[in-house]
């Protein structure tokens, strides 16, 4: 973000950014929609509600190093975790970046409370479409750093939640300036706030993904906001079980590239009728669906059940061999956790077959290493994705965090 030295393009008036949606090529974007949504949601019954939950909390952690990372502000995955346990470097700059991630994460699972609230209720509380929502969503982040970690490049402070009071330049694009800032989201609200069909829902969060980028309504934080904003309207699809950030960040030269193509001008009378191109924007969607894509079939392949089962057996059979507390006779029962959730502790040591103290033995020892988890010494036992396993459990998902540390 700079102040820009010349004016580029003035945008005062609503109708410059339209088109908010393509209106021709719909069928083929509806139609791989269809099938992304329809796989997303059979993935909330690929295992027990508890297993999903533990993955869900992984999927934050992700969430909150890629998005992060796509703004070259990422640590790594093994500091995001400690800082999880309140155990912060003392290196100045990784402790921020431990408090960032941290303040993403509680922030994230902030606003998914405010949608089950909001789909639990009359209330009038703003649809994750909306302006409303994403000023929600940058206090929530924002409202969670200190004054210090709260700076943007340029060394101005960064308000939670306030709008853009400034003009700036993005690249090639100047946003709105701040007194038209209204009108437009207000605009966006008109369009993207109301209910859609559940076949729109992935064309539509695409499609208000590039818009509210390209009103830029704040002066730092607009692509934090805007990736909140997303996971949140996807939320409904996804249930926190993939992540649109960790494709976005795998992707990142070309996401940048895609979103700057988007605010293209009308390229002639077959180009919509708005002032920016349909086409420009309608191939940006096509690309951020096969992004969503992308990360269903991936997340979908991992929870083939066959295919746990073997990357279990392979998981024991590894720390087995360097860890002499790590026995063979594990595979079956946290195999059992994955599929049946939360389980009783002597039920667990039964499926092992093993003499009681031996078996005792190996539950403390999984347990200590982060595979199993309980909240108490007699409460049942679960089943858990620490990172030092996920290169085993769920291969490519989070490679980041099998690498070593500087």
């Amino acid at each position: 973000m700079t102040v820009p030295t010349s004016p580029i393009t003035h945008y005062t008036q609503p109708h410059q950014f339209e088109p908010l949606l393509p209106q021709s090529g719909l069928g083929s974007l509806r139609e791989r929609s269809r099938s992304v949504i329809e796989c997303s949601l059979r993935l909330g019954a690929a295992a027990h509600s508890d297993t999903l939950a533990s993955l869900r909390e992984l999927v934050r952690e992700m969430n909150s190093y890629y998005s992060n990372r796509i703004e070259g502000q990422s640590t790594h995955p093994a500091n995001i975790s400690r800082a999880l346990r309140h155990n912060f470097s003392d290196k100045p700059d990784i402790a921020r970046l431990q408090r960032l991630a941290v303040a993403h994460i509680e922030a994230e699972r902030t606003l998914e409370a405010s949608l089950e609230r909001r789909a639990g209720s009359t209330l009038d509380t703003p649809p994750p479409l909306s302006s409303a929502f994403i000023q929600q969503a940058h206090a929530a982040l924002y409202g969670r750093l200190l004054p210090d970690d709260r700076v943007a490049g340029s060394g101005l402070p960064i308000e939670p939640g306030a709008w853009r009071a400034v003009q700036v330049a993005v690249g090639r694009h100047e946003p709105p300036p701040p007194t038209a800032l209204p009108a437009f989201l207000a605009r966006f609200d008109q369009v993207y706030g109301r209910r859609h069909l559940l076949d729109d829902q992935l064309l539509v969060t695409a499609a208000a993904h590039q818009r509210m980028a390209w009103i830029h309504p704040f002066p730092d934080g607009n692509g934090r906001a805007c990736r909140l904003q997303t996971h949140c309207a996807l939320w409904p699809l996804s249930q926190g079980l993939w992540s649109v950030s960790r494709g976005l960040a795998r992707r990142r030269d070309e996401y940048y590239a895609r979103l700057d193509a988007a605010d293209a001008p009308r390229q002639g009378d077959l180009d919509g009728r708005g002032n920016l191109s349909e086409k420009a924007l309608h191939e940006w969607c096509e690309w951020f669906i096969g992004v969503c894509e992308d990360q269903v079939d991936f997340m979908t392949r991992m929870f083939h059940l066959d295919g746990m089962k073997t990357r279990i057996q392979a998981l024991i059979a590894f720390r087995s061999a360097h860890d002499k507390l790590i026995r063979a006779e594990a595979a079956l029962p946290l195999y059992h956790l994955f599929l049946a959730g939360p389980t009783p502790r002597g039920e667990f040591l039964q499926m092992t077959g093993l003499g009681e103290r031996t078996a005792r033995s190996l539950l403390s020892r999984l347990i200590e290493t982060g595979l199993v988890t309980s909240t108490g010494h007699v409460a049942p036992v679960r089943f858990a994705f620490p990172l030092d396993a996920l290169q085993f459990l769920l291969p490519e998902l989070y490679p980041e965090a099998a690498t070593r540390q500087d």
